[in-house]
């Protein structure tokens, strides 16, 4: 099953787990798995409208799916998917 790579600070709402293992035939299904699987999961990675929020960066096997098909990738039992929020912020 692909594994979904948890960020720290999203980690407490994932059962405090670095990693979970999913099912899924594509990106889209695997971080729906994740999110059945941890509910908490949904309100800091999707907007009302079931939408990826625009500051959560994901990659599969360190390829951002922006440039591949999206939420539509296509993902192996092998692989890894990981969630990157954006940090912003601080003074220059």
């Amino acid at each position: 099953m692909p594994k979904v790579h948890i960020p720290t600070p999203l980690r407490q709402y994932a059962g405090k787990q670095p990693a979970v293992e999913v099912q899924g035939s594509t990106v889209g299904e695997a971080l729906s798995g994740l999110v059945s699987q941890h509910p908490e999961l949904r309100r800091h990675l999707y907007t009302d409208e079931g939408k990826l929020r625009a500051f959560v960066n994901v990659y599969l096997n360190d390829e951002d799916v922006r440039y591949l098909q999206k939420d539509a990738t296509a993902v192996q039992a092998s692989d890894n998917i990981s969630i990157v929020p954006s940090i912003a912020g601080g003074r220059c």
